[in-house]
Order: C-alpha cells, then sequence, then structure tokens
C-alpha cells in the first residue's frame, strides 16, 4: 500500500497516533502516547475520586434523609396553616358562571 493512501491522525481524546486508510477509512495502526497512562489518571488518582465520589454521595444521602424525617413536621406545619387561613378567610360560595351574568 503506498504511503499516499495513508493518513496519519492524532486522536484528541486519548492523544494516540492513528494510521488510517484514506480510501476506506479503515484505521491500520494505532501508537499509544508515551507517558501517561490510558485515561489520563494513575490507579492512586482514581482510588482518590472513588473515596470522593463515596462522601459527596454519603454527605447526599445525610440530607435528604434528614429532610425526609423532618417532612412529616413540616407538613403539619403547612395544613395548620391552612386551615387557620380558611377559618380567617370565610368561604363565599361557588363563583359565578359566566353564562349566569347574561
Amino acid at each position: 500500500m503506498s504511503e499516499a493512501r495513508k493518513l496519519t491522525v492524532r486522536c484528541p481524546d486519548c492523544g494516540s497516533d492513528l494510521t488510517v486508510d484514506a480510501v476506506t477509512g479503515e484505521v491500520l495502526f494505532h501508537k499509544k502516547p508515551k507517558g501517561a497512562p490510558a485515561g489520563g489518571k494513575d490507579f492512586d488518582s482514581l482510588l482518590k475520586g472513588i473515596d470522593d465520589d463515596k462522601a459527596r454521595a454519603s454527605e447526599v444521602f445525610d440530607r435528604e434523609f434528614a429532610a425526609f424525617q423532618d417532612r412529616d413536621r413540616l407538613l403539619e406545619e403547612k395544613f395548620r396553616e391552612a386551615l387557620k387561613r380558611a377559618e380567617e378567610e370565610p368561604d363565599e360560595g361557588p363563583p359565578q358562571r359566566p353564562f349566569d351574568l347574561d
């Protein structure tokens, strides 16, 4: 295969060099970049990321659990306020229908 039918392209995601057939678009060869591990992170940083995610998830869970336990008190308080407002403002009956105004 001649060199004119081959293209060398750098992957924007992982940085590896790809040799591609210009006619078919098939990847003929790929060469990983030297230095950085795949994915751009080493094992220790990935483990630290998992620990951070666990801590964040635990904080969110604790906050939502506390809100759930406090939910009954808040609903009761809202109900009492609505009941108080309903007693202060007496009901005026059903609203007038538009065709009754004719």
